[in-house]
């Protein structure tokens, strides 16, 4: 199989999945797939990243309590900069569990941001490519 060949079923991959229905608890959500018509894709982006933000935020918090008892049995031992070290692994830990899709809040969030933009303007749904 030629280059151009294995682009194209890429790029058509790619396109496919962008015009999947939107789920909700693994339910096709028509609301979200019509209010997603009337945002802008930049828009949708943002509401994506600040969604997985938030849920980051949510899980640093939620990972900072579960480690406040420990003592310094990391590699640091027991510190003044095992307090620092353990914040900044606890703030890496849940940013990388809300990238790879975290406990749901994100979608929950998203869902809402479109939602909420969606009803505020009055643009044109997007033309189907």
């Amino acid at each position: 199989m030629d280059t151009h060949a294995v682009n194209g079923l890429l790029s058509g991959a790619y396109r496919n999945a962008q015009r999947t229905t939107p789920t909700l608890n693994r339910r096709p959500d028509p609301q979200l797939a019509q209010a997603l018509e009337h945002v802008s894709p930049q828009s949708i982006e943002k509401a994506r990243a600040t969604s997985e933000d938030f849920e980051a935020m949510f899980l640093n918090s939620m990972f900072s309590q579960m480690t406040t008892g420990l003592k310094g049995e990391g590699p640091f031992g027991d510190t003044p900069g095992t307090g620092v070290w353990r914040s900044m692994l606890t703030e890496q830990h849940s940013r990388s569990f809300a990238k790879a899709g975290g406990v749901g809040i994100s979608d929950a969030v998203f869902r809402t941001l479109i939602m909420q933009q969606a009803n505020q303007t009055s643009l044109p749904p997007k033309e189907a490519a």
